[in-house]
């Protein structure tokens, strides 16, 4: 008989614990394969987007297949970068205008200005920025093409969050309330939880908006400056100029393999993730699955490494002076001065902001040209509102349909993606083609180009707004056996209602800045043009005249502006006010 003595024993009994605790299993192995390969991926483009700036002309884009897996990927990494800064931006600027009305009073009319302001107005003004800012590398021109999505990407989604923290369920905030939650907790614990289904759905939908873009931030022209950056957007823009059918057929497989791999490996486990923030008082009958999320759960390496994390980040200083048990009491007149002071201020801000925009487009132009632009703008408007019109009869119905069917809503959502990513200049040549061989009317019928990228955004809002109704009010819906009409109207359009006006909202900005790729499309030297203030935008902006781009902005954002003001706006309040969790 063999005895073994204590320490060799308690060695042993430790080798056997750690073997079992962080020796990697199978799931370990294809999860490490599987980031590891990313991380490489990362570092390889980042590396090449830091090549000296001669390097885009040693080296310019050529329509070869074997250079397009780089291509697609210096894409990807552009827009991955854009929605991070996107997701900074909505969580700092969403959450400050939900919470605050002085700070609503000028970042939601800021956000409203944005959204309108075409992606071409952007670049003119902000091209020479960056390439200063890095002259002698190839970053200026990626930070440049990189703000350029961030600007079609942040406003859905800052739209989003903002109308998810101002339709907070009325018991949930008296919860908070008795608990005396401070507003950092608050924020932790109950409304990020409650946004992030939505949040989701749209971060998906701004990636795949960022797509129909992604032509004019890789290949531009401001007067004489172009550039082209490597990507599948200038590979497809290259492709047009040379009527190039094979080139398009390649560059859209290309973003089908992109789109599909970042849906499995990413958007997919973070849906199955975000399913459990789902406010609801009964359990989901159909959740979502994901093959990679129920990879990484089952990894033993990862999560026991992970831990040591979350441990460091439980033990990081709090901001005290946010926790208050009980309401401070502010002196009436001293709020009320303030409130004038702050108004005043605002007041005075934009009047100067007025001013400025008046005296640099009254010292360049003329009366006519303002004339010109609103009249311009009139018809642009007309073809915005009639698309949004027919796009809600639409995608409503099949939103809903798609969002209450759990099963279909997994399947579909890739093919949405797809769809929502497919670049509507792949639409133009066959939309040039058509319209001279049949001598159509281009202002009829180059306007449904508007809205072929930007109707996604009232699918995917539905869809998100469809998914999070509650099941105890379906259940009860299907017990009472309310009819048709009575479960649309008493059920289906409350709940998705306040979604339904985020898409409609962001559909309507996306498509005035759509217009001004729309309303102005070539296919090789043959070149259509619809009367309309997107097509004024285009035209200036290629001729590298700044007043005139200035001009076509302003008045853009004028429209937008009065729009959101007399119809979305108020749609917001009634929707914050008749909301169906309330």
């Amino acid at each position: 008989m063999v005895f073994l003595s204590s320490d060799r024993l308690n060695t042993g009994l430790l080798a056997r614990f750690a073997r079992r605790q962080f020796a990697p299993n199978r799931y370990d192995l294809i999860a490490l394969v599987l980031i590891g390969a990313a991380a490489v991926l990362v570092v390889h483009g980042a590396q090449q987007m830091s090549l000296p700036v001669a390097h885009l002309q040693t080296e310019p884009v050529v329509l070869d297949p074997a250079r397009l897996p780089e291509y697609a990927l210096r894409s990807t990494l552009r827009m991955f970068a854009a929605i991070l800064l996107s997701l900074l931006f909505t969580f700092g600027v969403a959450t400050l205008a939900a919470k605050s009305r002085k700070a609503e009073l000028v970042l939601v009319p800021m956000l409203d200005i944005a959204q309108s302001i075409p992606i071409m107005a952007f670049l003119a003004f902000t091209l020479t920025f960056f390439i200063n800012l890095f002259p002698t590398s190839e970053l200026g021109a990626e930070c440049a093409a990189i703000f350029l999505v961030f600007t079609s990407q942040a406003w859905n989604m800052a739209f989003s969050f903002y109308q998810s923290l101002r339709t907070l369920p009325a018991d949930l905030v008296e919860v908070s309330q008795q608990f005396h939650l401070s507003p950092w907790r608050k924020f932790w614990k109950l409304e990020l939880p409650f946004a992030t289904p939505a949040l989701v759905w749209n971060t998906m939908m701004s990636m795949s908006g960022g797509w129909f873009f992604v032509v004019a931030s890789e290949y531009f022209t401001v007067g004489k400056t172009q550039v082209t950056l490597p990507g599948i957007g200038s590979w497809l823009a290259m492709a047009i100029d040379r009527r190039d059918f094979v080139a398009v057929s390649w560059a859209v497989g290309a973003m089908a393999v992109v789109i599909v791999s970042y849906d499995q490996l990413l958007f997919r486990p973070i849906v199955a993730w975000a399913d459990k923030f789902r406010f609801e008082q009964t359990a989901s009958e159909n959740q979502p699955e994901s093959w990679f999320y129920d990879l990484l759960r089952r990894t033993r390496l990862f999560r026991r490494l992970g831990r040591p994390f979350v441990g460091l980040l439980a033990l990081l200083p709090r901001p005290r002076r946010f926790v208050r048990s009980r309401p401070r009491a502010f002196n009436p007149d001293a709020v009320r001065w303030f409130d004038r002071l702050w108004f005043g201020l605002v007041a005075l801000v934009g009047a100067w902001a007025v001013w400025t925009i008046f005296r640099y487009l009254s010292a360049n132009l003329k009366l006519h040209d303002l004339v010109a632009a609103f009249g311009l703008g009139l018809i642009t408007l007309v073809r915005v509102l009639l698309l949004i019109v027919i796009a809600s009869l639409i995608w409503v119905p099949i939103g809903v349909w798609i969002g209450l069917r759990p099963v279909w809503s997994r399947r579909i959502q890739p093919v949405a993606q797809f769809l929502a990513a497919f670049p509507a200049n792949v639409i133009f040549p066959f939309a040039v083609m058509g319209i001279v061989a049949w001598r159509l009317n281009p202002n009829v019928w180059l306007s449904p180009l508007i809205i072929l990228g930007t109707q996604w955004y009232i699918l995917f809002n539905v869809v998100a707004g469809a998914s999070a109704l509650p099941n105890d009010l379906k259940e009860a819906a299907g017990i009472f056996h309310l009819r048709s009409w009575q479960r649309w109207r008493d059920l289906i359009l409350p709940g998705i209602f306040p979604y339904y006006v985020t898409g409609a909202l962001t559909a309507s900005g996306g498509s005035w800045n759509a217009s001004v790729v729309a309303e102005v499309v070539s296919w090789g030297h043959t070149r259509l043009a619809a009367a309309g203030l997107g097509a004024f935008i285009a035209k200036a902006t290629d001729a590298g005249d700044f007043p005139r781009v200035a001009l076509g902005a302003t008045v853009m954002s004028i429209f937008v502006i009065a729009l959101n003001r007399t119809l979305w706006r108020p749609m917001y309040a009634y929707a914050e006010k008749n909301l169906l969790l309330n």
